[in-house]
């Protein structure tokens, strides 16, 4: 394979197909469409070219620090007009689950943001103190930029406890424009995993197939039909690949273009940025 903006290890008639099949862009945000607080210069055109092709999109994304109110603010604030109906977060698909699997619960003992919190009751969940007195109904840890130690150590214990434990998201690191390293939820779960031996029950964020499939029954779409596109092979590429949908690694985050030549499998399609996929989707049709 020769890298020339984007590479696939499918042929040039298999790539093509692939790309006339897609209605709808599932996008992963931090990394993809923005680095950071920064708008990567060709993500208003690679939407407006969706757009004009009448292909749809939604962001998704493995960070619930913010809430959905929060998400829409932050790209209408990078002039990308968005609705909470396009956007989907792990804190969103945890609450799902958690009303589908243990509908009884109601308290809650998080490791979260105060606006990932507010989204939690928002649904209708009280969240207990840090106190041993305050069993909980289900223990959600999540990428949570406000933790501090004492919570971290609760957190532990009702997972030492055998409380239903949830994660929200799988990711090691948060992407960053700043010189330094956002420990993210999956390294919390280590920490804890590495202090009492217990793994989360269910990591809901991406690769896990059902955030995708959601994208799936909200439009109602074949998994054939739809393309995520992500910087991470072992979240975006892997959902995709989980969910029978088209997986589109962008070099613009977190992976390497070495990384991605060495990955096995091979992402279907690694592209410099998502204004490559673009066109290759509108060369296609």
């Amino acid at each position: 394979m020769t890298f020339d903006k984007y590479m696939s290890p499918m042929s040039d008639t298999q790539l093509k197909e692939a790309c006339r099949r897609i209605r709808h862009v599932a996008l992963d945000m931090d990394g993809t469409i923005y680095l950071g607080s920064q708008l990567f210069p060709w993500t208003k055109g690679f939407l407006q070219k969706l757009t004009d092709n009448g292909i749809g999109y939604s962001f998704l994304t493995n960070n619930p620090t913010r809430s959905l109110d929060d998400y829409v603010k932050k790209l209408r604030g990078m002039s990308i007009e968005a609705t909470r109906e396009e956007v989907y977060t792990t804190a969103v698909a945890t609450i799902d689950y958690i009303k589908t699997h243990y509908p009884q619960a109601r308290r809650l003992f998080v490791l979260g943001t105060p606006s990932m919190i507010g989204e939690f009751e928002a649904a209708g969940f009280e969240m207990c103190a840090d106190d041993p007195a305050d069993r909980p109904d289900v223990l959600v840890v999540a990428f949570d930029t406000t933790l501090v130690y004492p919570r971290l150590c609760r957190a532990s214990w009702w997972a030492s406890q055998g409380v239903p434990y949830i994660a929200t998201n799988p990711d090691r690191v948060c992407p960053t424009d700043q010189p330094v390293i956002l420990v993210d939820c999956g390294s919390i779960c280590a920490c804890i995993e590495h202090a009492v031996g217990r793994k989360p029950d269910i990591v809901i964020g991406k690769p896990n197939p059902d955030m995708l499939r959601g994208i799936m029954d909200r439009y109602g779409y074949r998994p054939d039909e739809i393309a995520m596109c992500g910087d991470r092979i072992y979240t975006d590429v892997a959902m995709a690949r989980n969910a029978g949908a088209l997986g589109v690694l962008v070099l613009s985050g977190e992976t390497t273009l070495d990384t991605a030549v060495n990955s096995d499998p091979q992402p279907p399609i690694t592209a410099d940025n998502v204004d490559t996929f673009a066109d290759l989707l509108i060369a296609s049709k």
